[in-house]
């Protein structure tokens, strides 16, 4: 770890603080303080731990003013997974990294800003009522960046005040155990929790209780995941079956729908799915949890429309297409509602309708672009973008939908594009619940009505009954049995494209049965070969039954994925840290 990382008393740079006088994820960064004027009052505090809220570390957004580098709903949000692919190899997938002399992945900053914060908010002269609120604000950003850093390295150091040099013993001591660190931060979470106001009483786009809540599930949920299904192995904790773990997902999740706070919105609505992902303003949703907002004149913009017109390099796979069930609540192996993928037309015919509502579909009802200049007519899909240059081609056929904005001045508007971003929805929290309960064991009847079926109400699909569950052919994980599949199934559907797939498959330990060896495939080709040139066809091989394969003539992808599962689930420490401090020792399967 880097001293100049993690050293230091004063945490950040106090000129780049920001002043918020309403909503500070509205406005930009105003006047700057010293360090003497400092720790006077509550705004004192909430002007520090608003930099917490504009760290895309912990936040990610589109960018203010340009396109964001961190893909939301469909561009990157699901690279590194099987939902999605972009124009060449992932290397991560591919097993092709190497232990790097630094990395930007093993970054304390975050972590050292929290813990000044915490070491100094008591100079602070105010009651507690009023100070209590940033100090959970700081605790569930900690908690945040942790929990990052867990996803990323294991174990790790856990350093809970600002360290001086005469520190030593957390300065060049040993990692700790991944286990005692998500103790760590489920500990900082129901401190938090503790703290926070409910969101009825909390300040506007702040972090309240029951995001809080939601947050700690998910947390709790991928480590009871880790540890069951890495047990046994150099991942794994000694002893640990996750079970304490699912039991305190399960018990948050609980406690935000017992919140009343919250419910599915545009239930019933002909494209409702759809439409939650594109809006500009989540201010009356009672789904969004927690969302950024962007505003013009406040100089808070991004381009990002302009990318969603078209493939952007990325495509869905089949084989998350497939996934999807047919109207009738089978899937596509034993429903005779499945029409075939001969076209996209056929693929989405009978479908779950979230298929049609998260890619482009040739039915003249996808609108690329409206309400354009001088009335001219809405530009409707009728063909993926394959004209376009590798950032703009469409990597599979499956052209992503999913979260665009049809609207002209979205698009074209010289970069003034307004639409939010979602961080946290209500409808990961149901999920959340149900794939706990189903860890457990306890998953019943009554638990999937409030959950997932609650999820297929919304958009007409049959419910799921626990009961009469038929089996599957193609099921992932047929070693799990037929509740684990379909819970997942069905977090898989509905959180397509919002960056929580390669979460999954590396806390279920389950690139064995869904990476390694593996050539993902899009759509057939022949569809177009009347509608586009051959030319733009040319750079798209296919396989033997003539679906895309864009890997197919790469040498490194002949016999698939090479994922190595006793290495890649984890980063390498960077060797430069290790030189520092040798007791920090290297993740399983890197070279020490």
């Amino acid at each position: 770890m880097q001293l100049k990382n993690i050293i230091g008393m004063m945490a950040l740079s106090l000129a780049a603080l920001t002043s918020c006088t309403k909503d500070f994820l509205e406005r930009a960064p105003e006047t700057s303080i010293s360090e003497a004027e400092f720790w006077k009052s509550t705004n004192d505090m909430k002007l520090y731990v608003n930099n917490f809220y504009n760290n895309s570390s912990l936040l990610p957004h589109y960018g203010l003013g340009a396109f964001g580098t961190i893909g939301i709903y469909g561009l990157d949000a699901d690279q590194g997974s099987d939902n999605m692919i972009n124009m060449g190899v992932n290397g991560m997938l591919n097993g092709e990294r190497t232990v790097p002399a630094t990395s930007g992945d093993w970054s304390w900053g975050t972590v050292r800003n929290a813990n000044y914060f915490l070491a100094n908010y008591g100079k602070v002269q105010d009651s507690w009522d009023n100070v209590k609120p940033y100090v959970g604000e700081a605790l569930f950003f900690r908690s945040m960046m942790y929990f990052n850093l867990m996803k990323n390295y294991g174990a790790l150091p856990w350093i809970g005040t600002p360290l001086k040099l005469t520190d030593t013993t957390m300065l060049y001591g040993p990692r700790l155990p991944r286990n005692q660190v998500a103790d760590s931060i489920l500990s900082d979470l129901d401190k938090a929790i503790s703290y926070l106001p409910s969101k009825a009483n909390a300040q506007a786009s702040r972090v309240y209780r029951e995001m809080a809540m939601a947050f700690q599930a998910r947390v709790a949920l991928y480590e009871g995941s880790w540890e069951k299904y890495h047990a046994g192995t150099p991942f794994g904790v000694t002893g640990s079956n996750g079970a304490k773990y699912f039991q305190k997902a399960a018990d948050a999740a609980q406690a935000v729908m017992n919140s009343g706070l919250f419910t599915l919105d545009n239930v019933g609505a002909t494209d409702g799915y759809w439409r939650l992902f594109n809006q500009s303003d989540y201010g009356s949703s009672k789904e969004i949890m927690f969302w950024r907002k962007f505003d013009v004149a406040l100089g808070l913009h991004h381009n990002w429309h302009r990318y969603t017109t078209s493939g952007a390099g990325r495509g869905l796979t089949k084989n998350l297409v497939d996934a999807y069930l047919c109207t009738d609540g089978s899937p596509i192996a034993l429903s005779t509602l499945y029409k075939g993928d001969d076209s996209i037309n056929r693929v989405v015919a009978n479908r779950d309708p979230r298929l049609a509502q998260t890619m482009y579909v040739p039915d003249g009802k996808h609108i690329i672009t409206s309400n354009q200049p001088a009335g001219a007519p809405n530009v409707i899909f009728e063909i993926p973008s394959f004209n376009q240059a590798n950032e703009g081609k469409p990597s599979t056929g499956y052209q992503v939908y999913k979260g665009h904005n049809t609207d002209y001045n979205q698009q074209n508007a010289g970069n003034l594009g307004t639409t939010a971003v979602i961080y946290f929805r209500y409808a990961e929290v149901l999920l959340n619940f149900a794939e706990a309960k189903a860890e457990l064991g306890t998953l019943s009847q009554g638990d999937v009505d409030i959950t997932i079926n609650k999820l297929r109400d919304r958009v007409g699909m049959p419910g799921l009954t626990l009961s009469a569950i038929a089996a599957d052919p193609n099921w992932e994980f047929p070693a799990l049995g037929p509740v684990i599949n379909e819970v997942r199934r069905e977090r898989r559907v509905e959180l397509a494209c919002e960056g929580f797939r390669r979460d999954d498959i590396f806390r279920w330990a389950a690139a064995d049965e869904l990476i390694v060896g593996k050539k993902p495939q899009g759509a057939k080709k022949d569809q177009w070969t009347t509608l586009v040139p051959a030319n733009l066809l040319n750079s798209y091989p296919v396989n033997d039954l003539g679906y895309i394969e864009l890997f197919k003539n790469i040498a490194s992808m002949a016999n698939g994925y090479k994922f190595r599962v006793d290495r890649d689930y984890l980063l390498p420490l960077p060797t430069n840290e290790l030189t520092l401090n040798p007791k920090l020792g290297q993740n399983p399967g890197w070279p020490q």
